[in-house]
């Protein structure tokens, strides 16, 4: 892969997902794009890459955005955002919400699903405070490969073992084939669908929500994209909202459309 086919790529990707990549990531390119150029029968990624700019082919530029969104998750990441949704946001919400006696929660760039998974089992589990309210999660990827794996439920030994506690394991999935498979009742409770967040989720229809969580996929946006997606978020957010993110992400020095709460880390409001 030459300069000029580098440089194209690279606008590509930001143009379509808001992606930064550096030329030291060369080697990541090559073994993620090199399968989609053996798919493609052309004998490598700079032949794929000028492919891609000579035909403007929709179908492959979508498997290249896709395969080089990074995907990596697993069940409870970092734990602490699940026991504080516990603990205090929802019921902080819920009182908040008595009128409506509904919640929604956005599961930003879910990717193969975990975290809404793990969302809807914290929820599941607050049993009767929660009764008689409407729950909604809405979990989107820019990815429709990642988004049709996180609908069937299913997830490897390997995948099970990250994160996932035994007894929620068995409470909430059964066996099936090497792996197991969410059970109808958890993956009722939430609502897969496509979005990029570089769209304005308002004018998508994505909105009103009172927990956003969007964690650990803002680290490789730059500052400009990311205040674009802290300024959609915001407009979907309700009064008493929160927005979850990333142990290493913040809004400090990028948007002042949200605030800090103190003594929480990753976790902010919307601005008085």
């Amino acid at each position: 892969m030459n300069a000029p086919e580098f440089e194209y790529l690279k606008q590509i990707l930001y143009e379509r997902s808001g992606l930064v990549v550096t030329p030291e990531k060369g080697y990541l390119i090559e073994s993620r794009l090199s399968p989609i150029a053996r798919r493609r029968g052309v004998s490598s990624v700079g032949q794929l890459i000028e492919e891609m700019r000579r035909t403007r082919n929709e179908e492959v530029l979508n498997q290249i955005v896709d395969a080089m969104t990074t995907n990596e998750t697993l069940f409870f990441r970092d734990g602490w955002p699940f026991e504080r949704l516990k603990t205090s946001l929802v019921p902080e919400v819920m009182n908040m919400a008595k009128t409506s006696r509904r919640i929604r929660i956005w599961s930003a760039a879910c990717s193969s699903g975990q975290e809404p998974y793990s969302l809807a089992m914290t929820l599941a589990e607050m049993g009767p405070l929660i009764a008689g309210w409407q729950v909604e999660i809405v979990a989107t990827d820019i990815s429709d490969a990642m988004l049709a794996r996180a609908e069937t439920g299913r997830y490897s030994m390997f995948e099970v073992s990250r994160g996932l506690p035994d007894h929620l394991l068995r409470k909430y999935f059964t066996p099936e084939n090497d792996g197991w498979r969410a059970k109808d009742t958890l993956r009722q409770m939430i609502e897969f669908r496509r979005y990029n967040l570089l769209d304005d989720p308002h004018a998508a229809g994505m909105g009103p929500f009172d927990i956003v969580f969007c964690r650990n996929v803002l680290i490789y946006f730059d500052e400009n994209t990311r205040r674009r997606v802290f300024a959609g978020i915001a407009r979907v957010l309700r009064p008493w909202g929160y927005l979850c993110l990333g142990g290493a992400e913040t809004v400090v020095g990028i948007s002042d459309a949200f605030r800090v709460l103190s003594g929480e880390r990753g976790l902010f409001g919307l601005a008085k």
